[in-house]
């Protein structure tokens, strides 16, 4: 099985091909252009560099939340995209649990957070042992000082990793219990993540047609939250 796998949650952005546990193919963007300048033609170089057309992808997979509103909805709908014409399945997968895929082979308790902002980050966190991933959360949004305490009971080493582990690091008082960033290449989300997290999907029976792929939102919309609160200003 061929998968196609993007991922554009974050600032980075990024494609993979993956086939039967292989890597094919990845490439990368964190130069802070937009995912609508950049995930396209990666998709394309891919493609075209794999010599695979996109007839021959079996699955498309994309991170589906939680993440940057924009990115994700960039991604969701360029997955659409791809997929409709051929009516090949699709899998949207949690951003969180796709970071975590890339640490599976380590012994550790992963910790995968991403900057929520307002002193919050959304997170969940896993198990992993001799690479089998265990979920340990759900996905959630949590104040980043409760997540610290919380982490106080999970087995050690503790691994950080997303665009919110150097500010867990540095902030909220991870460093007292030996946590550790992920390595920079593993820091931040990876398409290759998304495809790995996919198969378990996929073998799960998640799979869904472009016409249902949906993103997974954890809280509103800033602009949904200010709208909401001016409604309830008024109504008081």
């Amino acid at each position: 099985m061929i998968i196609l796998a993007v991922d554009s949650s974050a600032v980075a952005a990024s494609a993979a091909l993956y086939e039967d546990g292989k890597i094919l193919g990845e490439f990368y963007c964190n130069t802070g252009l937009t995912h609508s300048q950049t995930l396209m033609p990666m998709i394309n170089g891919l493609l075209k560099n794999s010599r695979i057309p996109l007839e021959r992808v079996d699955l498309f997979a994309v991170s589906a939340g939680p993440g940057s509103f924009t990115g994700i909805r960039i991604g969701i709908s360029t997955v659409k995209g791809l997929a409709f014409p051929t009516n090949k399945p699709c899998i949207g997968v949690s951003t969180l649990e796709a970071m975590a895929c890339n640490l599976s082979h380590l012994d550790a308790t992963i910790c995968a957070v991403m900057d929520a902002r307002c002193k919050q980050v959304y997170n969940a966190i896993f198990r992993s042992t001799g690479g089998k991933l265990e979920r340990l959360t759900e996905d959630r949004a949590i104040c980043a000082e409760d997540l610290a305490h919380e982490c106080e009971k999970y087995t050690k080493p503790l691994i950080l990793v997303g665009d919110g582990a150097n500010l867990c690091y540095n902030v909220y008082g991870f460093q007292a219990q030996g946590a550790r960033l992920a390595p920079e290449p593993l820091l931040f989300q990876h398409a290759s993540g998304v495809a790995k997290a996919a198969i378990s999907a996929y073998q799960n029976g998640l799979a869904v047609s472009a016409d249902a792929l949906m993103p997974i939102y954890l809280r509103p919309a800033q602009a949904e939250r200010n709208l909401n609160r001016k409604r309830r200003n008024t109504l008081l």
